[in-house]
């Protein structure tokens, strides 16, 4: 099996593939759109993608295309994520003037640089495991990379500390994408988007359709529609398999108000321990 991710080897959503599916292959792609053509094209049988982090919030790009394109969302997955200070063999912190990564891992660790790394400069690039990768083609031995433990194991580089986010709480949320849907036995959750007219208390009646029938939201999120200045797309997780009565109940109910409505996968829900 292979699975198509963002990132360079050695990337926290690599990471997230072989904790989630196990031993797999793994395809790096350029950009989340690279991810979505590798599995619509047959290059990769699923596709893993981030979609919020509890820290930075939503991954707008990816909402997007999960709407441009028809794939399925058919599982989800936590990811802890802890970041790591990464040098080249034998430098010390002292020697560090310079830290790169990618910019949320930067705002992540922002308190733990100023503390720790005083007036040293921070310098986004694309990608966490691009950001080690950068360090062993260069030798650079004055800057320091903020990536995942195994991106430094990958390049053989050098962690000088680990766990340097600014919030133990850091987690991302993944989806695994496919071409076809899948059925869902365990404990779902159902992800849908629509739109509605613009009217005064539409959008209340759309989220009426749940709260009448006891249905736990889990995640709202809003995406201006291409063209339609001032118009919205919805997207909505929820508790519930689309084979619940309830559930069709309320989709049912929801597709007399929406202008249209999609479902984007109903899938196994992840609970932290």
């Amino acid at each position: 099996m292979t699975v198509a991710f963002q990132g360079e080897p050695g990337a926290y959503s690599e990471q997230a593939v072989f904790e989630y599916f196990g031993a797999v292959e793994t395809l790096p792609c350029e950009s989340f759109d690279d991810v979505f053509a590798a599995v619509t094209a047959g290059k990769a049988e699923s596709g893993l993608i981030p979609i919020e982090n509890t820290l930075a919030g939503s991954i707008h790009r990816n909402y997007d295309l999960l709407l441009s394109h028809h794939l399925w969302i058919v599982g989800e997955y936590f990811l802890r994520v802890r970041h790591c200070l990464i040098a080249a063999p034998g430098v010390q912190k002292s020697e560090i003037k310079r830290v790169i990564s990618h910019p949320q891992a930067l705002g992540q660790t922002v308190g733990y640089v100023r503390a720790n790394l005083p007036g040293v400069r921070s310098e986004a690039v694309f990608d966490t495991a691009g950001s080690v990768k950068m360090l062993k083609e260069t030798g650079d031995r004055i800057t320091a990379a903020v990536a995942s433990r195994r991106a430094a194991e990958l390049y053989g580089m050098n962690i000088l500390e680990e766990g340097i986010e600014d919030d133990p709480e850091n987690y991302t949320r993944f989806l695994s994408i496919t071409p076809a849907p899948r059925p869902c036995t365990s404990e779902a959750k159902t992800s849908i988007v629509f739109s509605l007219k613009n009217q005064p208390g539409a959008l209340f009646k759309a989220m009426s359709v749940f709260a009448l029938r006891d249905i736990d939201l889990t995640k709202i999120e809003s995406r201006p529609i291409a063209g339609q200045p001032w118009e919205y797309m919805f997207y909505i997780d929820l508790a519930g398999s689309t084979a619940d009565e309830h559930v069709k109940r309320a989709l049912d109910h929801l597709a007399e108000y929406a202008l249209t409505l999609r479902v984007l996968g109903c899938y196994p829900r992840h609970r932290l321990a």
